[in-house]
């Protein structure tokens, strides 16, 4: 049973902190020369499609993560400190993802709808700061689940 959780576990992390890694350090810069109209229809596809897909991840995450705890470690008691530090890790970036798909990404898609861009740009530069706030995170969570055994 742990190891088809910990398979879902992973391939849930790595859809979400990849696709965060390549958004930023891979699709945004290849976006930037775009007009503003093209480059923010671009984002407002991809954050459409990218989105709910990551809610999915998070409640995978969720499920096979306290699955995980109560299986494998009988529980938080039995659990090592790697794993306590990589729950709160999980649950921030889950929070900060909450908080985009709630606030800036719904004010960015409403913006650009209505076909305006400068709010629409504004949105996307928080979304920006959040997602990469999250991807740091999410590099910080793995770095700890792949090398916690060994603390």
């Amino acid at each position: 049973m742990t190891i088809l959780l910990l398979a879902i576990h992973v391939l849930a992390t790595v859809f979400w902190v990849g696709g965060m890694a390549f958004a930023y350090l891979v699709l945004r810069p290849a976006a930037a020369p775009l007009d503003p109209a093209a480059r923010l229809t671009l984002w407002r596809n991809v954050f459409a499609k990218f989105l709910p897909a990551v809610g999915w991840a998070v409640i995978a995450l969720l499920v096979t993560g306290f699955a995980m705890i109560f299986v494998t470690f009988g529980g938080f008691a039995g659990a090592p400190i790697s794993v306590h530090v990589m729950t709160l890790t999980g649950i921030l970036m889950m929070l900060l993802f909450f908080h985009i798909v709630a606030a800036p990404w719904k004010r960015f898609r409403t913006a650009i709808d209505a076909g305006d861009y400068a709010q629409g740009a504004r949105n996307l530069d928080k979304i920006r700061k959040f997602v990469g706030m999250n991807l740091v995170l999410g590099l910080l969570t793995v770095v700890i689940a792949t090398t916690g055994r060994y603390w």
